[in-house]
């Protein structure tokens, strides 16, 4: 398993910004892509952005593109996660995952333990 750690969550105002981060330790031979998920109380985990190891090509949520990008370091340890124009439906818990490429949480094999994201005035 990759080990994750995320870092970059907080409070924030609406139409605010922030910068999530996601370090890696490596990968394994089933790590397709690294993703972001969100999950809001008493909702479903769902898919955000996720960007594929090799090539990094991108996907996104129909919710949140043209406000969000995921992006790499060159060195492949760290994601992030740009987030403008941020609304109260964008609070959740926000994960980061690796696996293979998906957008149904349950195929990812590696999680992080979460960041808390609050978009209220």
């Amino acid at each position: 398993q990759v080990q994750l750690i995320e870092s970059g969550g907080g409070l924030v105002q609406p139409g605010g910004s922030l910068r999530l981060s996601c370090v890696s330790s490596g990968r394994t031979s089933s790590t397709d892509a690294m993703a972001w998920f969100r999950q809001a109380p008493e909702k479903e985990r769902e898919f955000v952005a996720a960007i594929t190891w090799s090539t990094s090509k991108t996907y996104y949520a129909d919710s949140v593109k043209g406000r969000f990008t995921i992006s790499r370091d060159n060195a492949k340890t760290t994601i992030y996660l740009q987030m403008n124009s941020l609304k109260p439906e964008d609070t959740a818990v926000y994960y980061c995952a690796a696996g293979p490429l998906s957008g149904v949480y349950l195929d990812y094999t590696s999680w992080g333990q979460g960041t808390q994201v609050t978009v209220s005035s």
